[in-house]
C-alpha cells in the first residue's frame, strides 16, 4: 500500500487516555548488577522489544520517544493490539513515568527515532519526529503536543532498507539511511532538507565508491549510520562522520559537510569521492555501528608539550551477533581524527569478562551502540556504552588515551537472555536504557565517584 504525506493525525484513529497512561515504578532492582549506577525509573514499554531512545525537552516536559523491534502488544490507552512503533512517554518524573501514546508501526517496527524543536522552516516551538517505518519508509509526525501525533509527511518510500539516521536540528537536513533501488548496498545515505518538515526537499544521494549504480567490482560494507556535526565544528568546519559495516570490516569514513551538500550530486565515483577526507578501514572482524564525534578533547598526558594538547576522537563502536562469546569481542576503540586525512585508534573500551561471568550468560556479550548526547553534562567526560547481557557501562574518557570503566548496570532479566540494545542520555544526566527482549525502559542516575565526574554545573541548569 502506497504511503500518504498528508496529515494522518493518530488522535483520530486511537481514542487517547487524558493524561496518559502512568506505570509506577514496579521494578525489583535487588537483584541487578549495579556499581555507581541507581535506578530512578523503570517503564515496561508494553513489553515491546525497544532499539532507540531520544530524549527532548519540550516547553517544561522531558519526552522520551522509543522506537521498537517488530511485533504486537496491547496498548493500554486504547485497549486495542498495536504493530510495534514508537511509544512518547513523559520521563520528567522518572519515577512517575506516563505513556502519553503510542504511533503504530507497518508489523516490521520503527526501530529508529529522532527528534527537532525549533526548526527553522516550522517556526519556534514546534516539535518533530523523524522515524523509520520498517524497512520501507522515512517518516516525519508533529509531536507538539506528544499526546497527539500527526503525521506531516513521508520524505522516502518504497524503500529496501532503513537504519540508524541523523537530523541536524539547527539546520533541519537530515541523513537518511535507505534502501534505493539500483545502488549495489541494501544500505546507504539520502539526504533532504527537512528544515519545513512539511515540505522535504530532496539533496543528493551519497555512498561508498562501488556501491554506486553503475559501478563494478568489489562492493563496501552497508552503510549503519551517520553523525554530523551541523555547520560549525570549529575551525575546520562541519563534519559528518559515517559508520559503515556492523560487527566487520567496519569503515569509519569523515566527510566534508560543505562540499557534501553543495558539491555535484550525480553518484559518480569522482562525485562520491569530492566530499572525502579520510576513512580508517577496521580489521575483518569489528564493525562501525555508531560513530560519535568528541572534538576538542584535552589530552593530560601532553599538557606541557608545544604541540597535539587537544585532540579530536570518534568513538567507534562494534555490535556483537553471537551467543555466548562465539565470536571476536565487539567493542569500542577511541579513534584520533586529528589529523582527518589520516585516523588511527589509540585506546579500547570493553569490560572485564570476569566481572560477571558474561560468557556463560544467555544472549550475546559485548558492545551494541553508544550514548550520542552532546549535552554539556557528560560530553568529554562519559560515554555510555550498550553491552546486550552486562548492561550500560560507563567509561570515563577525561583521559582520551586511556579509558577507563567508571559505573555499570546490569538488570537481572528474571532468567532470560538480559538484550540491553541502546542508551541515550539527557541534560539533566539521567541514562535510558532499552531493552531487545521486552524488559522496557530503565531510567537510571549516577552515584558515587561516577557522579563527580559529571559537569554538576550543566546539570543544575536543566533541574
Amino acid at each position: 500500500m502506497r504511503l500518504k504525506a498528508a496529515a494522518f493525525p493518530l488522535c483520530c484513529a486511537l481514542v487517547l487516555v487524558t493524561g496518559g497512561a502512568a506505570a509506577q515504578n514496579t521494578w525489583d532492582d535487588s537483584r541487578d548488577q549495579k556499581r555507581d549506577m541507581a535506578l530512578a525509573g523503570h517503564h515496561d514499554l508494553s513489553g515491546r522489544g525497544a532499539y532507540q531512545p531520544v530524549i527532548e525537552k519540550q516547553g517544561a516536559r522531558w519526552i522520551a520517544y522509543i522506537g521498537h523491534h517488530g511485533g504486537t502488544a496491547r496498548n493500554p490507552l486504547t485497549g486495542r493490539d498495536e504493530a510495534n512503533g514508537t511509544s512518547v512517554l513523559d520521563v520528567s518524573d522518572p519515577r512517575r513515568i506516563r505513556l502519553l501514546a503510542h504511533i503504530p508501526g507497518d508489523g516490521a517496527g520503527a526501530q529508529m527515532a529522532r527528534v527537532c524543536t525549533g526548526l527553522p522552516g516550522a517556526g519556534p516551538g514546534r516539535s518533530f519526529l523523524l522515524r523509520t517505518l520498517g524497512n520501507s519508509a522515512h517518516e516525519v509526525w508533529e509531536v507538539t503536543q506528544p499526546e497527539k501525533p500527526v503525521r506531516v509527511s513521508v520524505p522516502a518510500e518504497g524503500l529496501s532498507g532503513t537504519h540508524k539516521s541523523w537530523w541536524e536540528c539547527d539546520t533541519g537536513i537530515a541523513y537518511l539511511v535507505s534502501g534505493v533501488a539500483g545502488w549495489r548496498t541494501w544500505r546507504m545515505t539520502q539526504i533532504y532538507d527537512l528544515a519545513n518538515p512539511a515540505k522535504p526537499v530532496f539533496i543528493r544521494n551519497f555512498g561508498l565508491p562501488g556501491q554506486q549504480p553503475g559501478s563494478t567490482g568489489h562492493v563496501p560494507t552497508a552503510l549503519h549510520g551517520p553523525i554530523s556535526t551541523g555547520p560549525n565544528a570549529g575551525p575546520k568546519g562541519g563534519r559528518v562522520y559515517f559508520g559503515y559495516g556492523v560487527n566487520a570490516y567496519g569503515i569509519l569514513q569523515v566527510v566534508d559537510r560543505d562540499r557534501l551538500l553543495k558539491g555535484p550530486k550525480a553518484p559518480t565515483e569522482k562525485n562520491l569521492l569530492y566530499p572525502h577526507i579520510g576513512q580508517l578501514e577496521l580489521q575483518r572482524n569489528q564493525g562501525a555501528h555508531t560513530v560519535f564525534p568528541i572534538l576538542g578533547m584535552p589530552v593530560p598526558e601532553f599538557a606541557r608539550h608545544s604541540e597535539g594538547r587537544v585532540r579530536d576522537f570518534v568513538l567507534v563502536v562494534s555490535e556483537s551477533l553471537a551467543d555466548g562469546c562465539r565470536e571476536a569481542r565487539q567493542m569500542a576503540w577511541m579513534v584520533d581524527i586529528s589529523d582527518e586525512g589520516r585516523p588511527f585508534p589509540v585506546a579500547g573500551l570493553t569490560p572485564a569478562e570476569a566481572t560477571g561471568n558474561y560468557c556463560a550468560r544467555p544472549g550475546r556479550f559485548g558492545a551494541h551502540a553508544s550514548s550520542e548526547s552532546f549535552a554539556p553534562v557528560y560530553y568529554r567526560r562519559l560515554v555510555f556504552i550498550a553491552h546486550f547481557n552486562a548492561g550500560v557501562r560507563a567509561f570515563d574518557i577525561r583521559d582520551p588515551l586511556a579509558p577507563r570503566e567508571a559505573a555499570y548496570y546490569v538488570p537481572d532479566a528474571r532468567g532470560a537472555a538480559l538484550a540491553t540494545n541502546n542508551v541515550e542520555t539527557d541534560a539533566r544526566g539521567y541514562v535510558y536504557m532499552v531493552d531487545r527482549g521486552g524488559l522496557g525502559l530503565h531510567v537510571l542516575r549516577l552515584t558515587g565517584a561516577a557522579a563527580a565526574i559529571a559537569d554538576a554545573a550543566a546539570r543544575e541548569r536543566e533541574q
